[in-house]
């Protein structure tokens, strides 16, 4: 009896092809449950967990009254969904919020330039640093929330019950532990 018979069966019973097959599918299965691989992202290895403050700036957002804002959906001590390179990241706190006057520059007759009060009447544009804490893990590339990376410039989004908007890094504090 040959090994290998002319439909190409392995001692006329199991074809060539379904054997290799099978081979192929057992060594997938095998590689998935019993060799998984590493678990958690690469941005968390040898990382450490700190304190993080990130301060963002908002500038010309339109709102008809910014201090009814700041009391129902901005809270010092309260919490706001963010939102980070289009990736949700959750609540995180808001530790406090700075309005900033509109100023225009205005130039002296002597040459010098000043900065007063804008004298417009648009009154539904608003500026304000907004600071927010939480937790980062911190990796040689820098801090990260969530899984995305938190730099100077890039923008976060923030959402509540009655509010969508952008606003951009300006600084980042690490405390330290």
């Amino acid at each position: 009896m040959a090994i290998l018979d002319t439909k190409g069966r392995l001692f006329g019973k199991i074809n060539l092809l379904d054997l290799g097959a099978a081979l192929v599918i057992l060594l997938v299965i095998v590689g998935i449950f019993i060799f998984p691989g590493t678990s958690g992202s690469v941005a968390q290895v040898g990382a450490k967990t700190v304190p993080i403050e990130v301060d963002l700036v908002v500038r010309g957002l339109n709102v008809r009254n910014p201090e009814q804002l700041f009391k129902q959906g901005f809270k010092q001590g309260g919490k706001t969904n963010v939102i980070i390179r289009n990736q949700p990241y959750g609540q995180i706190g808001i530790k406090s919020i700075q309005l900033l006057g509109r100023m225009v520059t205005a130039t002296q007759p002597d040459g010098s330039v000043k900065e007063l009060p804008d004298p417009r009447s648009n009154n539904f544009s608003t500026d304000f640093i907004l600071t927010l804490e939480d937790k980062a893990t911190v990796t040689k590339d820098g801090p990260v929330l969530g899984n995305n990376k938190v730099k100077i410039g890039m923008p976060f989004e923030l959402e509540g019950f009655n509010y969508n908007f952008n606003a951009s890094v300006i600084d980042i504090r690490l405390q330290d532990k």
